[in-house]
């Protein structure tokens, strides 16, 4: 999550139990014994056995064999560059406004911004996310998936948001989505392929087709679409993850600020954070779609997983909605015993909720083709988290509980499109921002927990042992182990790392980090050697001051799972955001996303003043920051973080 929205977005006003009405009271106590009682936690011992991790599409370079972290950790820093381990290189591919390599398509990024919104939608889109390289050659050549999330109008345009019109809300539309490039290794460098036949954006005006419980739903037909099953576009694409079957997952975020309401909102509108004028992006203005108070469903058409298959580019997206609607923030995949797909999924934004998705069949040998309905067919579940360090999934079915029509529930479909809602009534536990999420090579499932400044506040949820920090400026790193598989009903949970710094004064901002310090985590990934991959995204708003005054630029780090150890690698430019990594097979090439260098305090950049805080990558006079790719490579090329 870059663009700080969730931190705007605090919608839940549920009555359900806190942790302490669900649990043992004689643990209780357990919380206020502070973060000695959590580093306890650190790295408890596993009281189960979890089914292997499918850890889909990562690295599996040699044997395993010596330590995970064989690099020298990067100090940190405010520097106007990407700083990396000594004997690593860093190279830029793909930035904002490149040419994604559409056949016809090669129109160049003007530097003033002056490109059409023609010219964008044949263009990597702004402020990248979420990647992944899908082999085509091995670690020569293959595809970028990549997701963009959102994006900066006094950046995108020469005149920022003035003079407003329909054809600068296509271009910021165009903007957004995600890019499928071809890339290749060529004379001991990467470039993007041009032209290449799988090369294709996908922006927030390209048909998608809605499948699923929800697919036709009274609550998704609109006038344009009177039979629900067909939306235009997907946008605040955020995090993603990948199939065992090969195809892409992207999550549609903050999808909400997108959309104004009216001065008279309804309870559904209210729990999903709806608000008159919208925040900030105007499409509404001349795209009715994004008005609701003319078109009050095609909100609830936003908020889905949506699935491209990378390799089929005349292939349409497709909005998987039996994984229920959300803030989403990834999707990471895991397979049970059984062969049957379990996707993770955490909701940015103050205390909303864990959920995770058992399919109902199990996963076909033959690719993307035998398994087009695997993800339409299964159960939602949302994490309870109790204080004796246990927990149990609950699941979101209609008809159980109380997810009937007495409480607005008239069948699957609506129960999944309140999805909030029905895990309101369930008796979820309520997180701290609950984003990226990654699984290890012993079962164990890992949340970020980026921070909530809300925690504990008047009038807001007190603190519980998963979220145990009153104003959580820090962020931490839950994590937890099925009872028996990845489809299993209860979990054995603990605190992986409390992030911060040792040398604030505030107990609770101090964190328990073995290792170099760090804030505010996001991205999450681990590699085929099982190394977990922490990725930082502390508001520009908020960098530099207050708790968050001694850590410099956003980050990177590499976390041994098996010592808890933590080693800084990267360190990005000034207003950046670190976020999205992949590498190729064999573990040699890595790939970053650098997202919105040269963000202002105020989130919005002059577009007077451009360069103001960042002149990344290109350094040109005359230019601006552009998010990018950058590729990382360790000189003697070995594997990446050895």
């Amino acid at each position: 999550m870059a663009k700080d929205f969730s931190l705007m977005e605090d919608s839940n006003r549920s009555s359900n139990p806190s942790i302490h009405d669900v649990s043992d009271p004689s643990r209780r106590t357990l919380l206020r014994g502070g973060l000695g009682a959590l580093a306890g936690n650190f790295l408890a011992p596993l009281s189960t056995v979890a089914g292997a991790a499918a850890l889909v599409g990562c690295a599996t370079p040699g044997s395993g064999a010596g330590p995970l972290l064989g690099f020298k950790s990067v100090a940190l820093s405010t520097a106007d560059t990407v700083t990396v381990p000594e004997g690593y290189t860093v190279q830029v591919i793909a930035p904002w406004g490149d040419p994604v390599g559409m056949s016809g398509e090669n129109a160049a990024f003007k530097d003033d911004a002056s490109n059409s919104a023609a010219q964008q939608a044949t263009q990597f889109g702004m402020h990248h996310d979420g990647i992944h390289y899908f082999a085509q050659e091995g670690s020569k050549v293959g595809l970028l998936a990549m997701n963009h999330e959102y994006v900066d109008h006094g950046l995108l345009f020469p005149d920022g948001a003035a003079n407003w019109s329909l054809e600068k809300v296509r271009k910021s539309q165009a903007a957004h989505g995600v890019s499928i490039c071809e890339v290749q290794e060529k004379s001991g460098k990467w470039e993007v392929v041009t032209p290449s036949p799988w090369a294709r954006r996908i922006t927030a005006t390209t048909p998608t087709l809605v499948s699923g419980p929800a697919a036709g739903h009274a609550l998704m037909k609109t006038a344009a679409d009177p039979q629900g099953r067909s939306v235009l576009g997907t946008l605040n694409n955020c995090a993603s993850g990948i199939t065992p079957w090969g195809t892409y997952l992207t999550s549609e975020e903050n999808f909400i600020n997108y959309f104004s309401g009216g001065d008279t909102l309804s309870a559904h509108e209210k729990r999903w954070g709806l608000k008159k004028g919208g925040s900030g992006y105007r499409w509404h203005e001349f795209d009715a779609r994004f008005d609701a108070t003319k078109n009050p469903n095609e909100p609830n058409r936003f908020g889905w997983i949506v699935e491209i298959d990378p390799n089929n580019p005349s292939s349409t997206p497709v909005k998987r909605t039996a994984m229920g609607r959300g803030a989403h923030e990834g999707a990471t995949v895991a397979v049970t015993r059984d062969n049957r797909a379990v996707v993770y999924m955490g909701e940015d934004a103050r205390f909303e909720y864990i959920y995770k998705f058992v399919s109902r069949d199990a996963i076909k040998p033959g690719g993307a083709a035998a398994n087009v309905t695997l993800l339409d067919h299964g159960t939602l579940y949302v994490a309870q988290f109790n204080a004796d360090g246990k927990g149990r999934w609950i699941a979101l079915t209609h008809g159980e509980g109380p997810l009937i029509a007495a409480n607005g529930f008239a069948d699957q479909g609506e129960v999944l499109i309140k999805a909030r809602q029905a895990s309101d009534l369930l008796g979820a536990t309520k997180m701290d921002r609950p984003e990226w999420i990654a699984v290890d090579k012993q079962g164990w499932v890992y949340t970020t927990l980026t921070n909530n400044s809300n925690r504990g506040g008047a009038n807001q949820p007190a603190v519980d042992a998963a979220n145990p920090r009153a104003n959580n400026t820090q962020g931490h790193i839950i994590r937890w182990k099925e009872d028996g598989d990845f489809s299993g009903q209860t979990f054995a949970w603990n605190h992986f790392v409390m992030a911060g710094d040792p040398s604030l004064p505030r107990a609770e901002a101090k964190g328990n980090i073995k290792g170099d310090m760090f804030s505010c985590p996001d991205g999450l990934w681990v590699d085929g050697r099982g190394v977990l991959w922490i990725q930082c995204d502390m508001s520009t708003s908020a960098m530099g001051k207050g708790d968050l005054k001694n850590f410099g630029n956003n980050m990177m780090l590499a976390a041994d799972v098996n010592t808890g150890e933590v080693r800084r690698f990267l360190v990005g430019p000034a207003g950046c955001e670190v976020t999205g990594v992949t590498t190729t097979p064999d573990g040699k090439t890595m790939f970053v996303n650098i997202q919105h260098p040269g963000e202002p305090a105020n989130e919005l950049t002059d577009p007077k003043n451009p360069r103001a805080v960042s002149n990344w990558p290109e350094k040109k006079a005359n230019g601006r920051p552009r998010s990018a790719t950058v590729v990382i490579r360790k000189g003697d090329g070995g594997v990446v973080g050895t």
